[in-house]
């Protein structure tokens, strides 16, 4: 057994418990106490300063720059009552993990004395280097300025004794680089989007959020047996490992009670969440050993993308203090589940009402249908967009496998809405409609509350269900920032409503319908053009493969062609006409995403041979050799008749061996010269096809012979730990 694996198995079986950090009083006593939320603002600001902050979050107002001075006064206070001694613009450049950049308060004076300072430009506005961050050729290495800008909606908290406040990552001459700028800029689209619409219903509507909750799904290893698996620390996925005995297939896992260890983490993940306002509400064990999952309640998108990728950062912290290691690769183990990060998404106005949820009358289910079927069609006319929302090669793995929604976009409603649908398509005709089909219709439409309470269909094969009074993005990664996803989904629903708002003014003015009825028309018209795009079968039979086909469907498996999608004419003019990013910026997110992609599979590469050749042929040909030598000892010892019945079972094991060594030595040989080869082409679009079409298919081949030899070398020469060991917590 390798130095490492013992090593890992030796500090399993010595540690001590971990102790709970659990704090003793209420949850509600202390949620969101490191945040610098409303209730610090009151105590902390003027009334102008808290006034300005306010009317940012609600309107969008700007806050100059005397104001700016308040507010980091009071901020300033706030963080040194709560001991802090730094200050950071905390942002998401477009690695998909948070930047920070800590400047001290502290500042000297004459005299050997000091102060602490911060002051309104500090707080508004700081210029860390922007050459090292992903930039996609916007901005050249000796380029290096860029700015990050405060943004208001997202409250400031503390960690670890610094002040963290959430801001956007720009060039120096403007350009995004990071995914908070577009999502802002995709988020106030829908909002004027949305409450145009909003105006055919209710006149009191005058600002529309998108609401987020996300369900953040991972698995926990031991801390030792991470370090011992080197694909692990690199890669984040297992590139070798035999299946055990007992995986998932007892389901005995998912739901289950959840082990001590894990709990004591759980706990407090919970506590130091619910100190930085992230409220979290939901834990359990997932479907696979050694998998979990957590969720929060519903909070404003913005807010919520942030407190998810806060969350990340610190479970990664605080799994090293009971000896754990989370893992958020799509998917870590093969042959189990893989890990996604479901998106519910819906959206809701100032005056309470969420969108995607009917009412008692049928006015207001009239405007449930609308921004239902809108979300619709708007997913129908962009779905390879959605798709390259979510692409990665992490996530190439998970999709379509082991419960995972396929890469094919659909979307999943239930029998029974789609049968409402279904009515509105057939009694909403060309022409006035009768005072009887008015009444008929509406009637239908008053059902919707108790079709929905009874509707039990679920989907877990859908990549975008309807699950009651929300849209459930199934497909987004684990790993991913909800951010590329989300703005994308905004920006679709934005321009669709855009489009609905002409069309149904179009008909009032042209044929003289009332309202209610224009709207129906309009309707009807997206229900007949996006029933290619409804499905409510099982995603992942052959079946949806040839009908998806037929229906016009794209079935994008790879990330490479999926990301087509963003530099498509139609994306681009989506995109620049509703100011949400310019085409120099999405191309440039086009480059860096092909360029992540390559990084990622030419890495997985490089572990792939050095793995095989430095530690695990090694150790199989020692196993080999130690056969070879009780092979030819029997044969020595009963002569070669008599030897060679004897030692039967070993011949047939070292022909075996010999054949997957032998075949993974040819399969990384061949595997090495595509990669040079790949590594040589300039175009990124064309390196990251080559990596995906012809590298990256010599891995399951490799991967095959490898684990075939862990099924018989002995246990105590394999040198890395074993699925068996890792995915069930001890």
């Amino acid at each position: 057994m390798s130095f490492l694996r013992t090593s890992a198995l030796q500090d399993l079986l010595n540690r001590p418990a971990s102790s709970s950090l659990a704090e003793p009083q209420k949850t509600s006593e202390y949620f969101g106490t490191n945040v610098f939320g409303r209730d610090a603002m009151r105590e902390y600001l003027a009334e102008e300063a808290f006034n300005a902050v306010q009317n940012a979050i609600t309107y969008g107002t700007q806050i100059d720059r005397g104001v700016a001075d308040l507010v980091a006064a009071g901020m300033k206070a706030w963080a040194l009552a709560k001991g802090a001694s730094h200050y950071t613009h905390w942002f998401q450049p477009l690695t998909g993990a948070t930047a920070e950049k800590h400047d001290a308060f502290f500042t000297p004076l004459d005299g050997g004395k000091a102060i602490e300072k911060f002051e309104g430009g500090q707080l508004v506005q700081q210029e860390p280097d922007a050459s090292s961050f992903p930039n996609g050729g916007i901005r050249n290495t000796f380029e290096a300025r860029g700015y990050t800008a405060w943004d208001p909606t997202s409250p400031a908290f503390i960690i670890n004794a610094t002040l963290c406040i959430p801001t956007i990552f720009v060039s120096y001459t403007g350009e995004a680089l990071d995914y908070k700028t577009p999502l802002l800029n995709a988020h106030a689209a829908l909002d004027k989007a949305a409450v145009e619409v909003c105006q055919y219903f209710d006149k009191n509507v005058t600002k529309v959020v998108a609401t987020l909750g996300w369900e953040q799904e991972y698995f926990l290893i031991d801390l030792g047996f991470y370090y011992a698996r080197p694909d692990l620390m690199m890669t984040g996925r297992t590139l070798f490992g035999d299946s055990p005995a007992k995986g998932q297939q007892l389901e005995d896992h998912y739901f289950g009670s959840i082990p001590d260890r894990v709990a004591g983490f759980m706990q407090d993940l919970e506590t130091e969440s619910w100190k930085l306002g992230i409220p979290v509400k939901t834990r359990h064990n997932e479907v696979a050993p050694g998998q979990f999952e957590l969720a929060p309640v519903f909070e404003e998108m913005n807010l919520a993308i942030d407190h998810n990728q806060l969350l990340m950062d610190l479970m990664e912290k605080i799994a090293r203090r009971h000896h754990l290691k989370v893992l958020l690769h799509e998917k870590p183990f093969a042959g189990v589940n893989g890990s996604g990060k479901h998106n519910n998404w819906s959206m809701a106005t100032n005056t309470g009402k969420n969108l995607l949820s009917p009412g008692k009358t049928p006015k207001t289910n009239l405007q449930f249908l609308t921004f239902f079927i809108n979300t619709i069609a708007a997913v129908h006319n962009h779905a390879d967009l959605l798709r390259a929302a979510i692409a990665s090669a992490g996530n190439d793995h998970r999709l379509g496998a082991n419960e995972a929604p396929p890469a094919i976009i659909s979307v999943f409603l239930g029998t029974q809405l789609s049968g409402v649908l279904d009515d509105i398509e057939k009694k909403v005709k060309d022409g006035k409609m009768t005072p009887e089909a008015k009444t008929d219709v509406k009637l239908n439409i008053g059902k919707i509350p108790q079709i929905i309470l009874d509707n039990t269909d679920r989907n877990r094969t859908s990549p975008f269900a309807f699950t009651g009074n929300k849209f459930e993005f199934r497909a987004v990664g684990s790993s991913a920032n909800c951010s590329a996803s989300m703005m994308v989904l905004n920006t679709i629903v934005a321009n669709q409503l855009i489009q609905f708002k002409k069309d149904v003014d179009s008909l009032m003015a042209k044929k003289k319908y009332d309202k209610d009825e224009a709207i129906l028309h309009v309707l009807r018209d997206y229900i007949v053009a996006t029933k290619a795009i409804r499905f409510e079968g099982n995603g992942y039979g052959d079946e949806w493969v040839k009908e998806a086909k037929k229906r016009g469907l794209s079935n994008h498996k790879t990330t490479p062609p999926a990301l087509d999608a963003y530099v498509s004419k139609e994306s681009k003019k989506l995109f620049t006409s509703l100011g949400i990013i310019s085409e120099r910026e999405l191309e440039a997110r086009f480059e860096i995403s092909l360029e992540q992609y390559v990084k990622a599979i030419n890495i997985e590469s490089l572990v792939i041979e050095d793995l095989a050749l430095n530690q695990i042929l090694p150790a199989a040909l020692s196993y080999q050799s130690d056969l070879l030598n009780n092979a030819s000892g029997l044969l020595d010892v009963f002569g070669p008749s008599k030897g060679k019945t004897l030692a039967a079972a070993q011949l047939q094991l070292i022909e075996k061996m010999a054949n997957h060594i032998n075949a993974a030595k040819t399969n990384i040989d061949a595997m090495v010269k595509e990669r040079e080869k790949t590594d040589k082409l300039a175009d990124a679009h064309k390196q990251a096809a080559a990596y995906c079409d012809k590298v990256k298919p010599y891995f399951e081949a490799i991967r095959e012979n490898i684990d075939a030899l862990e099924s018989v070398v002995e246990d105590s020469l394999w040198p890395l730990p074993k699925y068996r060991e890792m995915l069930f917590l001890r």
